[in-house]
């Protein structure tokens, strides 16, 4: 079964509560490495994209991404607003037209979500940011589409390998943003980005199922 816009619709508003319900965790996490704002930043971004939500009833799929990620720049304070922002909107371009998602735009979708990321945070894998959920993640979701082993998954696969690499940032030493200030003193501690991005992942797994 494929995603649809009626499922894309529920994963935004199905994560921005996710976003509120976990905001305490996601800013205690924040705290040690960088503005301990990461958890309210994205609380506001995706009620203020709640807000948004009942216009874009009938939209396209790339047209609701898009405006995710407009809304999200425009809201979310600190470096997460212009990194996720692009992330969406670089989603947004490859879905347009779109009212359905298959594995290939799913992988798609990442792909060009992770280059945004990357793009706009000069970052790469092992740097301790979100990058180091998304990667992990890509290269699962693409293993899972070679292994035919259906869309729902795919996601699920996906969202897992997200959550190893979130783990994995617990060892780094970030060299990325606020948190490369503390140099070694940055290592022990879980990457509030990659937990951010394992969370939305996650979320979209349940939604598909």
């Amino acid at each position: 079964m494929p995603i649809t816009t009626e499922d894309v619709l529920r994963w935004i508003t199905q994560a921005a509560q996710v976003f509120h319900e976990q905001r305490d965790y996601l800013t205690q996490l924040d705290a040690p490495i960088g503005d301990a704002d990461h958890g309210v930043n994205m609380d506001r971004g995706f009620r203020a994209v709640l807000d948004k939500l009942p216009s874009l009833s009938g939209m396209d799929i790339g047209s609701i991404l898009k405006t995710v990620g407009t809304t999200l720049v425009s809201t979310v304070g600190g470096a997460s607003g212009p990194l996720y922002g692009t992330a969406f909107l670089r989603a947004g371009v490859v879905t347009a037209g779109k009212h359905e998602l298959d594995e290939t735009d799913i992988i798609e979708l990442l792909q060009a979500a992770l280059d945004g990321i990357k793009a706009r945070g000069k970052a790469h894998t092992g740097e301790k940011t979100m990058v180091d959920a998304l990667e992990p993640a890509l290269a699962a979701a693409r293993k899972a589409q070679e292994e035919h082993e259906g869309l729902s998954m795919l996601l699920r696969r996906a969202a897992e390998a997200a959550e190893e690499g979130m783990k994995a940032t617990i060892s780094m030493q970030a060299t990325k943003g606020r948190a490369s200030y503390l140099g070694e003193r940055s290592i022990g501690h879980q990457d509030p980005g990659a937990t951010s991005s394992w969370l939305l992942l996650k979320t979209l797994a349940e939604v598909a199922g």
